[in-house]
């Protein structure tokens, strides 16, 4: 029986001299104990030597794999003819098995003999010494992570971190450089701050100008573009209301000057560098976001590898950390985007629309660090397939808005011809114009003529109306006298049943509380309808005493009327 044992420097076969002591799996470590005891179970066949770094590193990578290299196998059907073979791996058996038909075990007792093996490797392998043997794994285990991590050199983000940090502080510094000038050199001429806004430009104005008397005396034409500008600045500073400053200031201002120029072209470089990085180590990631959003994720992240890590809700609120939290805490609304807001895609969106296009950009942005990352493709064609696809639904949804407020579903609004009148093959109308009917109208004449007939008819009819109403006088009289006599009527009836309610003895008052007590034991639905009965009687006696009230009233004026006419008479 062989065994495969792999080493830094090259597979080795060694022959089992002694297969019996391999029944015995406990005591077999003790047979390596020493080299001599060792060379007794064991004893070097041969040895397949790598030619150099890259030939172990590629047959180390098939072994970890469980796929035996091509030199591997060169070796093992020389030497292996007839011969089982004992392997480490089972899966790597299985391969040799299946394609060299070399018959291959792996159990416990093999286990424990390649402990013995790795413990007396050096002594058994001739010319492979210790001090050989440590600086050569060590070689071969770091060129096998960078191998299995896919690591290159020009994949390194923590340049990019450095850059985009670098970056932000250059802003900084710059902004409060252009400050500093504005509000030193304001002193002197005031009136410049409002005519030219950009701080790069007001810099090289200041420090070509100097003093503002040689304003006019200068060209500005390669700093202002605009031809109005520098008629402007030219006029105010002859009529400019600031302080005079000594050369000595103006010296110091001009060196400030130098700063803000020359930091801003350090600053233009490091955005060229930077994008040019991006685009090495993220160019997907870049052609989605672009390059200083993309910069700023895989700062905030750490690198790139642990972006890729993160879910495209991380990706989506990456920076507005705070805002969540405390949106948690109150139990408020929590943020919709953070770093990734400052992405074009995000920009061009309208207000209502920004959550859906974040939470979209953030899934594709997720897959687009990922193939970054992991993929062996260094081409951004996911970036931009992605990009146009969310260009397409951003359209989609502007326009369903556009078609909403315009009052149809499909983004056109519907216009419909009036056509009711006309025929379908010409433009002639199908109903006839309507033509001016000349008897509608009003004549002055025939309108003079009827108003004397209408005032004949209205005076006889009031005289009608007045032979009518005097023989009806005298009626209307008697009956309010009647009415009259039957009010006297009531009144008396009242005293006599009040004089019979005072002598009644306490016996009707028994008789009434029986009454009242048996009525209370009748169902509601009588009590309600003799309520609804009382209510009614009350409502009519109210309006008989109203009626009554009103004769009386009119009887009393009847009575007046005949006594004038009496008066007059006499």
């Amino acid at each position: 029986m062989l065994v495969l044992f792999e080493t830094p420097a090259g597979f080795a076969l060694f022959k089992v001299l002694d297969e019996g002591k391999l029944d015995k799996v406990e005591d077999l470590w003790k047979e390596f104990t020493t080299s001599d005891s060792a060379r007794k179970v064991v004893e070097l066949k041969a040895f397949n030597k790598f030619e150099n770094t890259s030939d172990a590193l590629s047959a180390a990578t098939l072994i970890i794999d469980s796929k035996p290299s091509k030199g591997l196998r060169k070796f093992l059907q020389k030497h292996c003819e007839g011969e089982t073979l004992a392997v480490a791996d089972s899966k790597l058996g299985n391969a040799i098995k299946e394609k060299l038909k070399i018959d291959c075990l792996h159990n416990s007792a093999v286990m424990e003999l390649m402990r013995g093996l790795r413990n007396q490797l050096t002594e058994l392998i001739t010319g492979l010494g210790a001090q050989d043997l440590g600086p050569m794994s060590l070689g071969l285990s770091h060129s096998l992570s960078r191998y299995k991590l896919k690591f290159s050199p020009e994949k390194v983000d923590t340049m990019i971190i450095q850059a985009i940090g670098l970056l932000d502080d250059l802003d900084k510094e710059l902004n409060t450089y252009a400050m500093r000038v504005r509000e030193w050199y304001g002193w002197h001429f005031p009136e410049l701050t409002k005519i030219v806004t950009d701080n790069i430009q007001y810099a090289k104005v200041v420090k070509t100008m100097g003093n503002r008397a040689n304003a006019v005396n200068l060209d500005f034409s390669e700093i202002l573009s605009d031809e109005e500008l520098e008629t402007q600045l030219k006029e105010a500073a002859v009529i400019s209301m600031g302080t005079e400053v000594s050369d000595l200031d103006l010296l110091n201002i001009r060196e400030l000057c130098d700063q803000v120029l020359a930091l801003s072209e350090y600053r233009a470089q490091l955005y060229e560098y930077l994008r040019s990085r991006m685009n090495t180590i993220a160019p997907n990631l870049t052609a989605l976001v672009g390059e200083l959003v993309g910069a700023r994720l895989i700062a905030h992240g750490g690198s790139l590898l642990n972006l890729a890590k993160q879910p495209g809700s991380t990706i989506q609120i990456l920076g507005a950390e705070k805002a969540l939290f405390r949106a948690l805490k109150t139990k408020h609304s929590t943020p919709k985007y953070g770093l990734i807001y400052h992405a074009s895609l995000i920009g061009k969106a309208s207000q209502k629309h920004k959550g859906k296009i974040s939470r979209s950009l953030a899934a594709k942005t997720a897959l687009a660090i990922r193939y970054d990352a992991l993929g062996d493709g260094e081409d951004n064609s996911i970036g931009t397939e992605s990009r146009l696809k969310l260009e397409t639904r951003l359209q989609v949804l502007e326009h369903k808005e556009l078609g909403k407020s315009a009052g149809s579903t499909k983004g056109k609004p519907k216009i419909e011809v009036y056509e009711k009148d006309r025929k379908k093959g010409a433009g002639a109308l199908t109903t006839p114009a309507k033509t001016y009917n000349p008897a509608a109208d009003l004549v002055l004449g025939q309108s003079t003529e009827e108003t004397p007939k209408k005032s004949e008819l209205a005076s006889k009819k009031r005289k009608h109306h007045e032979a009518e109403t005097a023989p009806s006088a005298e009626p209307e009289e008697e009956a309010i006298q009647e009415d009259g006599d039957q009010e006297d009527r009531k009144k008396k009836k009242k005293k006599k049943k009040s004089k019979e309610t005072e002598e009644t003895p306490a016996v009707e008052a028994d008789g009434e509380k029986k009454k009242k007590s048996k009525e209370a034991e009748e169902p509601a639905v009588a009590a309600s309808e003799g309520e609804k009965k009382k209510k009614k009687k009350k409502t009519s006696d109210v309006d008989g005493e109203d009626g009554a009230m009103q004769t009386e009233a009119s009887a009393k004026k009847d009575k007046k009327k005949k006594k004038k006419r009496h008066a007059d008479d006499e």
